[in-house]
């Protein structure tokens, strides 16, 4: 069981991303019932993300599938909550976007390259991550103070601007495990 729970926890974060979506669709802002399942759903599934990687380090039970598995997992749980949040709630669009393109830039160089190894995530993406992992939990909580929904605002633009700085540093990363691997090509 400890080689396959992190890995289950990681694929309950993938099954969380439609049910969560769904909920935000059936309360369209109205901030009834299924908006308070949807904020359980996004709490829990975000709590797997800590305790996924935490169990398989502890564990000794890394997986390649976890390795992978984890960021996708992760991106599809944020962004779509972001998508739902933007189409239901009227959040701006642009830091969506923003998030969107260097999420997708990252994960297909870090696929490119996976060949020489995984490229892991990064203490700058960590807080990218948990900054917009506060954001989303803030809006998301139907009827809160008006001061948690600028506190989201700015958790979002601070992730913004930190996803941009370690966008910068992931495409240096990549490029040079790509002209590593030219490199061995030539070599070999």
């Amino acid at each position: 069981m400890n080689a396959t729970l992190p890995n289950l926890l990681t694929t309950a974060r993938l099954v969380a991303v439609p049910v969560l979506v769904v909920l935000l669709l059936a309360d369209a802002a109205a901030g009834g019932i299924a908006r308070w399942w949807a904020v359980a759903v996004f709490v829990v599934a975000a709590a797997t993300d800590f305790l996924d990687g935490y169990l398989a380090r502890r564990w000794g039970v890394v997986s390649e599938f976890g390795k992978l598995a984890d960021p996708i997992a992760d991106k599809a749980l944020i962004l779509s909550a972001l998508l739902m949040i933007v189409m239901v709630d009227g959040v701006p669009w642009w830091p969506l976007a923003v998030l969107a393109v260097r999420e997708v830039a990252v994960t297909l160089g870090r696929l490119a390259v996976v060949a020489d190894g995984v490229i892991p995530a990064s203490n700058g993406g960590k807080v990218k991550t948990f900054l917009q992992l506060a954001a989303v939990t803030f809006y998301l909580i139907p009827g809160a103070p008006e001061a948690l929904y600028v506190a989201a605002w700015w958790c979002l633009v601070a992730a913004v601007a930190v996803a941009l700085v370690t966008g910068v540093d992931y495409a240096v990363k990549i490029r040079r495990a790509a002209r590593h691997h030219a490199e061995r090509l030539d070599v070999g």
